[in-house]
């Protein structure tokens, strides 16, 4: 059975994460998304690498990462035939997904108005680096500046004076669930309006837009946010803690969780520099150390189950081997196999919302470039008829 977007037709002209992730997620939903890509290479994350698999190396597990229930035709946009063609398939699509640089799309002849006067009903989703205009909506964006630009390597590290990168690209992630998003609330929308609209999103807004508490703590409090390390910025006891055998992670974040470690750890919870969150927050330093010298006695297996069994959240610090390995994630449906033209059977991470009822969406492996060609033609053709 179709997903939730089952009738749903996505043209999905981005490239590298953010706009393939965003198209990816509405793939995940059921729609049909066709994939455009330039027939010199196509998407450049298709040579971004290692690792490379397959019997010639030549198969990037990055692209893999985001293009998976997806067909590929190959098309140059520069072209009169290759205009052409994204004409007719603009005709026939609900959404179309883009992240260029702002005026690109502009240039190949395909604007705002163009597009809608193509299809009154296409929503467009426009993703770009830091904004589709003000004084710096031009430049180019990848995700490491943007992470900087936008303040969270600010707020990640172990110290102020060390700031580091989020080890995955989450800007260009959160982009491509924001836009996914907003692709969503602008179809709905056009079931009452019967027009599309533009989406736009950028990889600053993305960031800017999960500061959460730090954000009002500057806004608000007067307060510029630091690196904490592997610690909460507002919570303790909330962090990373050494035992006999490595670390694990207690996260109490209420005076009740908090008396329950103190037990296990025989320490006195009353003491006046814990008994609040703000007093242990202020104590923080004094505080890691108590737990981790009690926590030294044992190792981390003992003091996960100790915790558990107090009803405290806590847990390990896994690989990423570990956490696909992890009965809880698969139990989850956060891998899915599937049927790769030239690897075969593989397993690929899996999206992350799950329906109840039979509405499951039958996964597909990303393509190979141009793969898809005769089929999305075939596809194509019935419609206009």
């Amino acid at each position: 059975m179709p997903g939730p977007l089952g009738d749903v037709v996505v043209l999905d002209l981005s490239r590298a994460l953010a706009g393939p992730h965003a198209a990816q997620m509405l793939g995940d939903l059921g729609a049909r998304v066709i994939k455009v890509e330039h027939p010199g290479g196509g998407d450049e994350s298709r040579g971004w690498g290692p690792p490379f698999v397959g019997p010639n190396h030549d198969i990037s597990t990055y692209f893999l990462a985001a293009n998976r229930n997806k067909q590929s035709i190959a098309i140059d946009l520069k072209t009169p035939a290759g205009k052409v063609l994204v004409e007719r398939l603009v005709r026939q699509s609900d959404v179309l997904v883009e992240n260029f640089r702002s005026g690109v799309l502009d240039r190949l002849g395909f604007t705002t108005e163009r597009l809608h006067e193509l299809n009154p009903r296409l929503v467009i989703l426009s993703i770009t680096g830091f904004g589709h205009d003000g004084p710096e909506g031009g430049r180019p964006g990848y995700d490491q500046i943007a992470q900087g630009e936008a303040g969270l390597m600010s707020l990640t590290g172990p110290s102020p004076d060390e700031p580091y990168r989020v080890g995955a690209s989450i800007a260009d992630l959160l982009a491509g669930i924001h836009g996914a998003y907003g692709v969503v609330s602008a179809l709905y929308e056009r079931e009452r309006t019967g027009r599309g609209r533009v989406v736009r999103t950028s990889l600053l807004a993305a960031v800017t837009g999960v500061h959460s508490y730090h954000g009002t703590a500057w806004t608000v409090g007067g307060k510029v946010p630091g690196a904490n390390g592997n610690h909460h910025a507002s919570i303790a006891p909330y962090g990373a803690f050494r035992c006999a055998d490595g670390m694990l992670q207690i996260a109490a974040a209420n005076d009740g969780q908090w008396r329950k470690v103190a037990a296990l750890l025989d320490i006195d919870p009353d003491v006046a520099k814990y008994a609040s969150n703000r007093d242990r927050f202020a104590h923080r330093d004094e505080l890691i150390a108590d737990m981790e010298k009690a926590l030294a006695a044992h190792d981390r297996a003992h003091w996960l189950a100790a915790l558990g069994e107090a009803g405290v959240p806590a847990g390990a610090i896994r690989t990423i081997d570990e956490v696909y390995a992890w009965e809880q994630t698969r139990s989850q449906g956060l891998l899915v196999e599937v049927e790769h033209p030239v690897l075969g059977p593989i397993e690929l991470p899996g999206p992350p919302l799950r329906f109840d009822g039979p509405a499951e969406v039958r996964h597909t492996a990303p393509p190979m470039l141009g793969q898809d060609e005769e089929a999305v033609l075939r596809w194509l053709d019935e419609r206009e008829r």
